[in-house]
């Protein structure tokens, strides 16, 4: 199976381009590939109906969406930590992007650590 290859965006510039961060850090000016017209032409039935089609959809369609928290890029700060190999080990096995992983581990921890108080 391919791997998914995830970009995050970044931000729009001036003549209408974005800037998206790829796995490996490296950042990459696009053109906008939306078809703007085609979809504000759609209903807002026929716009359910190509959601509910979408298999990439299936795990998000019970996601209350105002609930979800959006939350600006903040550039990340170079640390040097020390690791376990074996941990080390288990972040890097499922390739690029095994600093992120681990900060989400991390975060993950630091929200319940603020939850018990």
């Amino acid at each position: 199976m391919a791997r998914e290859h995830i970009v995050t965006y970044i931000g729009k510039v001036s003549d209408g381009r974005h800037v998206v961060r790829h796995p490996d850090g490296r950042l990459e000016l696009q053109e906008d590939q939306t078809d703007w017209a085609r979809l504000d032409a759609l209903t807002e039935e026929q716009l359910e109906r190509v959601i509910a089609d979408d298999p990439d959809w299936a795990e998000f369609k019970d996601i209350d969406w105002a609930t979800v928290e959006v939350k600006p890029f903040v550039a990340k700060q170079a640390i040097s930590i020390r690791l376990d190999p074996d941990v080390l080990e288990f972040f890097k096995k499922d390739g690029p992007g095994y600093q992120g992983r681990i900060n989400a581990v991390l975060r993950h921890y630091m929200a319940e650590k603020k939850k018990a108080g």
